[in-house]
């Protein structure tokens, strides 16, 4: 079993210490951080931003070739670990080798202590993970509303100096997750759109909290992994297929999944109902078409699978604030101005 410690609060010390202990190479740009690993200890890389003073964003994307543990040990400070798990398994507790809580792909996790200020994550060996762990420094927050939101929620029991939730399964933190890997700009406008992201990703995890707080049922445990991996990958199929007839008996064919099932898993991934997320997609791409091609109104309503132009067109108003034609109008009004 290899243990790594953590004891700093900023990113770039915390990065010094993974790179101490962890060997590999350390590449830090601007606010960025990558330690690139390919030694005895692990293969892969972890990279981290320093979104502000008192929050961190670090991912691991890697296979650790020993059992490992990274300890948070924050002595004197309150810490907040957000955690999400992009694929394999994560392993977490407040005490070294006791009950362990699990996080499997697609969950998020949220740990914090009081008075034993030690987190312990464990990685098994030969198992790639990629996990994500925002770590937000609660003694340092200057927004007093955002400071009693959080001492309400994850510091409330007085008595009980630990707090430990693991959440129902979530992808749109996957997709926020991958949207980093897609930023192009560099500079302040990379800094500020990074920061956004990783602002929304904590967002998302804590309204998943909520969410999860007030639901009627177990979403948790009504809905498997595979269960979720089918929801995404019929989510991108009506994407791609907007003109099908989308029937409920044509849904749980493709999926596999009961009725109450897809809405459930619609809800959680898209917070839309299967048919608001059908309707919404249909307008998405007749948009992408009216700014892309030549085609004219009533062929674009075809082709994404509609009939009635009227609708067409209050649907498309409802989103982009005026209707097809006047888009298109205002579109080729611009580009003849260019």
């Amino acid at each position: 079993m290899k243990t790594i410690t953590i004891i700093s609060n900023t990113t770039a010390a915390v990065f010094n210490e993974l790179h101490a202990q962890l060997g590999g190479t350390l590449i830090i740009k601007s606010r960025e951080y990558v330690l690139k690993l390919n030694n005895d200890l692990a293969v892969g890389t972890i990279c981290g931003v320093a979104v502000e003073n008192t929050i961190t964003y670090i991912e691991f994307n890697l296979t650790f070739k020993l059992n490992t543990t990274i300890l948070y040990e924050m002595n004197g400070q309150h810490f907040l670990h957000f955690a999400y798990c992009l694929k394999g398994e994560l392993f977490q507790s407040f005490i070294e080798n006791k009950k362990k809580n699990k996080m499997s792909q697609f969950q998020t996790g949220i740990f914090s202590n009081r008075l034993d200020k030690k987190s312990y994550f464990y990685f098994k060996k030969e198992k790639e993970i990629k996990v994500s762990i925002i770590t937000f420094d609660t003694s340092h927050v200057n927004d007093a509303d955002l400071f009693d939101y959080i001492q309400h929620k994850f510091f409330k029991h007085p008595c009980n100096d630990q707090f430990a939730y693991i959440g129902s399964y979530n992808l749109k933190i996957a997709e926020k997750i991958q949207e980093l890997k897609t930023i192009e700009q560099n500079g302040l406008a990379r800094n500020l759109l990074i920061s956004s992201i990783v602002y929304l990703i904590l967002a998302l995890k804590i309204e998943q909290h909520s969410s999860d707080e007030d639901a009627d049922i177990n979403v948790s445990s009504s809905l498997t992994k595979k269960n979720m991996e089918a929801i995404q990958m019929i989510s991108l199929f009506i994407k791609n297929n907007p003109e099908l007839d989308y029937s409920v008996k044509f849904l749980t064919k493709k999926t596999g999944l009961p009725p109450h099932k897809l809405q459930i898993g619609f809800k959680i991934l898209h917070n839309r109902t299967v048919a608001d997320y059908v309707r919404n997609a249909r307008v998405e791409v007749a948009e992408n078409l009216i700014r892309t091609t030549e085609l004219n109104i009533s062929e674009i309503v075809y082709s994404v699978g509609l009939t009635s132009k009227s609708y067409f067109s209050k649907i498309f108003k409802e989103k982009y604030g005026c209707n097809p034609k006047q888009y298109k109008n205002q579109l080729n009004e611009r580009s003849s101005s260019a």
